[in-house]
């Protein structure tokens, strides 16, 4: 038996599965008009560095328990609120 509620979720790929197994019409009260984005799209900037660079931040990233985008991303925020 299909279900009755929408899903409470953010979750992209369980809202895909629930789409493909409900027709939204039958949730048309449930349903709300959303007037900003939902998703913001992210810019992705190429980055170029050396062996030593890339090495230095793996090794930096490791230490921190962070994955290398997620480092360099910090860096790059902490530098635009410091100017």
């Amino acid at each position: 038996m299909k279900t009755r509620r929408l899903p409470q979720t953010d979750s992209i790929q369980e809202l895909a599965r629930f789409g493909d197994a409900h027709d939204l019409t039958d949730f048309e009260g449930q349903l709300e008009e959303v007037t900003e984005p939902v998703f913001e799209r992210q810019t992705v900037i190429p980055l170029n560095l050396g062996s030593r660079e890339a090495e230095a931040v793996k090794k930096i990233a490791k230490a921190r328990g962070v994955a290398e985008a997620e480092l360099i991303r910090g860096w790059v925020r902490e530098k635009i609120h410091t100017n």
